[in-house]
Parts: structure tokens; sequence; C-alpha cells
């Protein structure tokens, strides 16, 4: 019998798939369906700071000071004595699929301001969050930030937060840091638990058309693993703290790749959005079949064994190997014409 046990975040899971903040999780059926399917675990969909400052805005002007406003038309506003905003139903849906699920339910926060995140962190854990996720999905687009600004932000915002909650806090991260393996050190000092590698900044695109900017959401693919395979077998032999790669796994063939290099859990969103909850099912079959073919009777013998530190030739992950691979390419005779 394999033993496909990993830890994450100081949870011991039967197994490295675990679904990421998606649509998916704003569901309670579609998260009863992932788990049916074998999911460890589960990352809910994101609480974003801004949609609640919004909506703390529009309710202080229609509904708490109506009364400032012409009283027939006050007249036609909802009668706000059950209303539930969008923290209650976040909360709400977190409660329940702590009492529904039997696998650990990880919140996801993306927060804009301290407060926002600390007050939020608190209500977060009260209603049982077994770890929460600090998705800081900040564009370094001011010309007058520094990269060190840009690191102290995190930092101070996971400090903060570590001083008001006792459990896991794991930062979801871009690849777009100058010293990745130095990040990391200051976040695990700051008391992070792990990293999630790697944040999608989702790109606008230009309507030639129309000349504006278009915004648009694309899934990822295959390929984006492979950033992820070389930045987690480097890191692995830096940290001991959990390290989860998240983008481009459709198939166990991604999802072994990144084992082998270190990651102690697989993420999955785009392949359970294009092919539903039981894709899940899928891809731990295909690995469970894999490690049988290559005798491997855990996740703990093989995690890790391709990283920098165990690696015959390191130069496979930095310099040495873009000079080798350009150099190698020969065009085929007849393409060009």
């Amino acid at each position: 019998m394999i033993d496909l046990s990993t830890d994450y975040l100081g949870l011991r899971l039967k197994n490295p798939l675990v679904p990421s903040a998606s649509p998916l999780s704003k569901s309670l059926d579609s998260l009863l369906l992932l788990e049916d399917a074998g999911a460890a675990a589960v990352v809910l969909h994101s609480l974003y700071e801004e949609e609640l400052i919004a909506e703390d805005a529009m309710t202080e002007r229609f509904l708490l000071n109506g009364e400032l406003h012409d009283a027939e038309a006050t007249g036609f506003l909802p009668d706000h004595g059950n209303f539930q905003g969008a923290l209650e139903r976040y909360l709400e849906h977190l409660r329940l699929a702590k009492a529904r699920l039997d696998i650990p339910v990880i919140a996801s926060l993306n927060g804009v301001t301290p407060s926002g995140w600390i007050d939020l962190g608190k209500e977060l854990q009260s209603v049982g969050a077994d770890a929460l996720e600090l998705n800081v999905y900040h564009v370094a687009a001011d010309p007058l930030e520094s990269g060190d600004a840009v690191e102290a932000r995190y930092v101070a915002l996971l400090t903060e937060l570590r001083r008001v909650v006792d459990i896991p806090v794991v930062m979801k991260l871009s690849p777009f840091f100058s010293s990745l393996p130095h990040f990391v050190r200051r976040l695990e000092a700051a008391g992070a638990a792990g990293v999630a590698l790697f944040n999608r900044f989702f790109q606008p695109d230009i309507d030639l058309q129309t000349r504006e900017m278009v915004e648009q959401l694309q899934l990822s693919s295959p390929e984006e693993a492979l950033l992820r395979i070389r930045w987690i077998a480097i890191l692995r032999s830096h940290t001991s703290i959990t390290l989860a790669a998240t983008g481009g796994v459709y198939g166990h063939e991604e999802a072994m790749k990144l084992l082998l290099a270190g990651a102690d859990v697989v993420h999955l969103a785009s392949c359970l959005l294009a092919h539903g909850p039981a894709h899940l099912g899928h891809i731990l079959r295909g690995m469970e079949d894999w490690m049988t073919e290559g005798e491997y009777a855990s996740v703990a013998q093989l995690k890790a064994s391709m990283s920098l530190g165990h690696l015959r030739d390191p130069s496979a992950l930095v310099r040495q190997s873009y000079i080798r691979v350009l150099d190698s390419f020969t065009p085929r005779a007849g393409v060009w014409r």
C-alpha cells in the first residue's frame, strides 16, 4: 500500500493534492465533490478587503443614513434588518465547510491595509480555519517604491498578523522578487509556516479595434509548472517551512515533478475549473500508478530527491543550463525559406 501522506503547515494530510482558492470553493457542493474525489485539504476562495470596504461605505450611505436622503425615496430601500454582508457570508461559508468536511479548511485573505489583515485574520481564526493563506496581490508599479520597501510590506503584514493569530500562516508569493531565497528566509524568521509559489498576476490585453485595455482571465498551462519546479528545487535546500506549488498542474506528471523538486503539497485550480472536481481523482490515480511503477513506497521517499542539494549536477538549475540549452538548439533543415 503506497503511503501518499505529507505534511502541510504542520497538518498531516492523506495526500499532497490541495485545491487552491478558486470559484469552485465558493460552493459547499463543489467542496464536497472535491473531498469525495480525494482532496486532502481545501483553500477557500479569497476574502477581498476592498470589497468589504466598498460594501461598508455603500451600507453606511444607503441603509444606515437613509434619513439623510429624500423621505419618499427612502421608502423604496430594502429592509436591512437581516442584511448579511460579504464578511458574514464568508464566515458562514467557512463554518459550514468546517462542519461538513472531514479535511482541513484553509481560509484565503487578500488584504490591502494592515488593520484589515489583522482584524479579518482574527475573524477567520475565530470560526475555525485550520490555517490562513495570505494573498498579497501587489503589482509594484510605483517607480518611487524600492524592492526593499515591497518586501518590508510583506514582512510587516505577516509580523502583525502573527501577533494576533495562532493558526499557521502561509504567504502566497509572486515570482518577481529579486532574491527569492533571501526573502523566503525573512518570511520564515517573521513566522511564516510556509510559502505558496507562485501567485499568477492576470495580465491585461489590448483590444486593437477599440484601443482599450481588456481584462481577461486565462487558465494556467502545464508549461507554467516549469518555473515552480526550478524555484522549489532551489528553495528546498534553504528552508524547512512548507513549500506549496501552485500553477500549471494538469496531470500526475506535473504533480510528481513538483514533489521530486521538493514541494510538500500541490495546489490545483485551472485543471479543476476546466475538467471538474472529479479530475482530482484522475490525477491521484496517476500518481499512485507512477509510484508503483517506480517502486516508491511513499511520498516521503521521493520528495525533494531532485532538489538542489541532491542533484548530481546542480548547474541544471542555474546559469550554466541557460548557456547549454541555447547552444544546443539547431534549427530544422527546410524551416527557413
